[in-house]
């Protein structure tokens, strides 16, 4: 391992990610390294770790290399794999657009929950084709202390259970994941997101974000809330032939997301790099033993 290991921190909606480019994948990023390196205190602080590697050089993408140079490999903040980020992909394509790789445009970017295209705006923002929802059958319910919620069951290539509330306050603090049944919906755990109603086609958000916590903002998250919605106000555009958009405020701003016809939904909103530096080596082995 090198003495010095760059890296760079960027957000989307302050969902904030440490990025660690290694494009031949041979830095070790243990579970135990990407939670030191997301710790808030002792650490550089992340939601989530964005390991951008060629998709040739890594196990789990290298049958998506035809379709996209890039792999996403995306660890939540405690170090776990997650298969997808809606905001991590959208910092992602920023991050490969200053590092000169990708110019303004469409790009596609590997993820373990598929190749997603990216279009890089003039105007700044980025738009993440994040593809169709998949809505598993059967009913979900989500509590925090004395309340409970029926939740509607949304997969973007990761596990969603979104309750409409009354008020974002019901969801309490969210630091640990809220208890949810039956325990064989998610065997792997689940992203919760407590929505209330703000005007038509807008809604805000809360989220629990499974290996995170609460978190400022998540894009998947945030898609799952607008297909849980349409689907509640009769506007599914499978049905209608129309497509919906929904704007959806979370903790760190405005995503706007809009589902077509054929099921494909596609989410902008903002991609930010805030700063770059080199992570100590020693620092890192000392810290993960």
């Amino acid at each position: 391992m090198s003495t010095r290991i760059a890296f760079l921190k960027g957000h989307g909606t302050e969902n904030d990610f440490v990025i660690v480019p290694d494009p031949e994948n041979v830095i070790d990023l243990s579970p135990a390294a990407v939670a030191a390196l997301c710790d808030r205190r002792a650490g550089i602080g992340g939601d989530g770790l964005l390991h951008v590697v060629r998709s040739a050089t890594h196990p789990e993408a290298r049958d998506m290399a035809a379709e996209a140079e890039w792999f996403m490999d995306y660890r939540n903040g405690d170090g776990s794999v997650s298969e997808m980020c809606g905001n991590g992909v959208r910092v992602f394509a920023r991050y490969l657009q200053r590092a000169g790789h990708v110019a303004e445009g469409d790009i596609a970017v590997a993820t373990r929950g598929g190749v997603k295209t990216v279009h890089l705006a003039k105007d700044g923002d980025v738009t993440v084709g994040m593809g169709k929802a998949r809505l598993p059958e059967g009913g979900v319910t989500v509590s925090v202390g004395e309340h409970r919620w029926p939740a509607r069951n949304v997969n973007m290539g990761n596990p969603h259970a979104v309750a409409f509330v009354d008020d974002l306050a019901q969801a309490g603090d969210l630091y640990s994941p809220p208890p949810f049944s039956p325990a064989t919906a998610y065997p792997d755990g689940v992203n919760v997101e407590f929505v209330v109603d703000r005007g038509p086609g807008h809604v805000a958000m809360r989220v629990h974000e499974r290996g995170a916590g609460e978190t400022r903002s998540c894009g998947t998250g945030a898609c799952a809330v607008a297909v849980a919605a349409a689907r509640r106000d009769g506007t599914d555009p499978a049905v209608t032939g129309t497509p919906v958009t929904y704007t959806v405020d979370v903790l760190g701003g405005t995503l706007v997301i809009t589902e077509r016809p054929d099921g494909q939904i596609e989410m902008t909103g903002p991609a930010v790099i805030v700063a770059e530096g080199e992570i100590d080596a020693e620092w890192l082995e000392n810290a993960i033993r």
